[in-house]
């Protein structure tokens, strides 16, 4: 027994320092494409099979990174107060939900955009976007008047892709408080706008 809880808190200083050593080099290197799972290994003290062993691949040490970097805003909707907490007026939250998925994305832009750019996938069936997607469809359906929270609740992501947030905070270098002031009026107006003139939520 002694044996096995050592190896278990070996494991788990082995994945603190891989998320750690990976967390550092993400934010350092210019491109998220430089980062191998050798410079990783390296960084963090680990063998290489210990990497793999934790994580799988090089996209599953991404996820767990993300996951571990998103905790406090999963936490905050899932149980916290308002704006982001569930007990917030829908046509509060929505807008609050996507200037924290903004502000997350600008403050680990190197991350999200090596997770969304991993190709294993489509960028739509990984866990974090559906969780996202589920999550405001739900809540702009509690919205009278409001049609289609499937397609809405795509819309509305789509501003805050990493490769979007990376292109308009990198290359045309549009401040931070910009941004969130230009997504928020584009939801407003989304959410002001009732359905179009003849058309429905049916097929």
């Amino acid at each position: 027994m002694p044996e096995r809880q050592s190896s278990r808190k070996d494991a788990v200083r082995n994945r603190e320092a891989v998320l750690a050593a990976a967390d550092a080099l993400f934010t350092r290197r210019e491109s998220p494409e430089d980062v191998t799972m050798a410079d990783v290994a390296a960084a963090a003290g680990v063998g290489k099979g210990t990497l793999f062993r934790a994580f799988g691949d090089r996209a599953g040490l991404l996820r767990a990174l993300y996951e571990a970097r998103l905790e406090p805003i999963r936490q905050a909707v899932e149980t916290g107060p308002p704006p982001l907490g569930p007990a917030t007026p829908p046509r509060d939250r929505v807008p609050a939900l996507l200037d924290a998925i903004l502000c997350f994305k600008l403050d680990n832009r190197r991350l999200a955009l090596a997770l969304e750019e991993d190709g294993n996938s489509s960028p739509y069936r990984a866990e974090h976007y559906e969780r996202w997607h589920s999550l405001l469809q739900a809540v702009l359906e509690q919205i009278p008047g409001l049609a289609d929270g499937d397609f809405t609740a795509h819309a509305l992501l789509a501003a805050t892709r990493a490769d979007l947030v990376e292109h308009l905070a990198g290359e045309e270098r549009i401040p931070r408080e910009r941004m969130r002031s230009q997504l928020a009026h584009f939801v407003a107006r989304v959410l002001a706008s009732g359905p179009l003139q003849g058309s429905t939520t049916e097929e």
